[in-house]
């Protein structure tokens, strides 16, 4: 009789433990987000200290500050934090949906599709501006759409979808490979950013309509959420608990693959920030089910960090964010391998 009635307090009290953890990382987050962004408006060439740039970020102060923060520095950094958000959140809807940790928009060739979309509008089309965004967004939705088509069998099998959207990334990336090497000297340099990722120029327009369509689809992936914890059980469990399970998991990857193109759109592939951030949010939550806000706490602070440490050499690194990233991701990537064989074998 004890047992019964202790049951419900013990699952009461773990949700409230759990609540607290969320509640606390996310605070943790914003706290470096902000120090992390406050760091960025002070480095550069004109340096400024932090009381100055603070004053310039609210309009105050000598007018060079304030069209070095609010033109230069600060769009940078909005940039960075949309950016990573989406990936992470975009990873985060992969990997729950196709419950495989290693499901990612740079392993499944979503983020390779925006790059040869992008470097075919530039060295194949001559185009330039937001057209160039826009090839991007189209590149990555095909690739989306042929990993739908070839990967559906009467249902979509998580296993099938990533076997498809690997082979299709090799393919793409080689199809990219060939665009620069046929391409001009200059006319590739000018393409190459496409292959790595950078928030540098992403400001005016364009950031505008990043942040419009991250929201919206942020709010689209608050629909969702729900049937997140459900489809991390399985099918059969999904089901079993009232969820309609094919439109959820063509639901959720619609809005990740959304998520990635968008991103990828404006800043390019940034390597693994989509496989990596779900993986720390998970951890730091100590949470089995998709840490949806947490992955893009984790992604933001993640390309922000990178990016300045890109951006200003702290680490003996100057590169774009996509580089730094790729330094990050790869090592954890083998060790995520290594780890899941030893529990394969366990």
């Amino acid at each position: 009789m004890t047992s019964t009635v202790d049951a419900p307090t013990a699952v009461g009290r773990l949700r409230v433990a759990r609540r607290r953890r969320l509640v606390l990382v996310l605070a943790t987050f914003l706290v470096l987000g902000v120090a992390l962004a406050t760091l960025a408006l002070t480095l550069g060439a004109a340096s400024l200290p932090p009381g100055r740039a603070l004053l310039a970020l609210l309009g105050a102060g000598d007018a060079k500050d304030v069209f070095i923060v609010h033109r230069l520095r600060l769009p940078r950094v909005e940039a960075a934090l949309l950016v990573g958000a989406a990936f992470g959140l975009a990873g985060a809807l992969f990997q729950s949906t196709l419950r495989n940790p290693l499901a990612s928009p740079d392993i499944l060739g979503i983020a390779s599709g925006a790059s040869l979309g992008a470097v075919w509008a530039l060295l194949g089309l001559g185009l330039t501006g937001l057209t160039v965004s826009g090839f991007a967004f189209l590149g990555a939705s095909a690739v989306a759409v042929a990993i739908w088509f070839l990967a559906w069998r009467r249902g979509l099998h998580s296993v099938r979808f990533v076997l498809v959207g690997v082979g299709l990334a090799y393919l793409c990336s080689s199809v990219l490979a060939w665009l620069l090497a046929r391409a001009d000297v200059r006319e590739a340099q000018s393409a190459l950013l496409w292959t790595v990722g950078s928030v540098s120029d992403v400001r005016g327009e364009e950031l505008g309509l990043l942040a419009g369509g991250v929201a919206i689809l942020a709010l689209g992936v608050a629909l969702v959420s729900r049937t997140q914890g459900p489809l991390a059980l399985g099918d059969d469990n999904a089901r079993a608990l009232g969820v309609h399970v094919d439109a959820a998991r063509v639901g959720s990857l619609l809005l990740a693959v959304a998520l990635v193109a968008l991103a990828t759109s404006f800043a390019g592939p940034i390597a693994f920030v989509a496989l990596v951030a779900p993986a720390i949010a998970r951890r730091l939550v100590d949470d089995g089910g998709a840490a949806l806000l947490p992955s893009a706490a984790t992604g933001a602070v993640l390309v922000l960090v990178s990016d300045l440490a890109g951006q200003h050499a702290l680490f003996g690194v100057g590169a774009p964010v996509g580089i730094v990233t790729g330094l990050v991701g790869a090592p954890y990537l083998l060790w995520l391998l290594a780890t899941n064989d030893k529990r394969s074998a366990a």
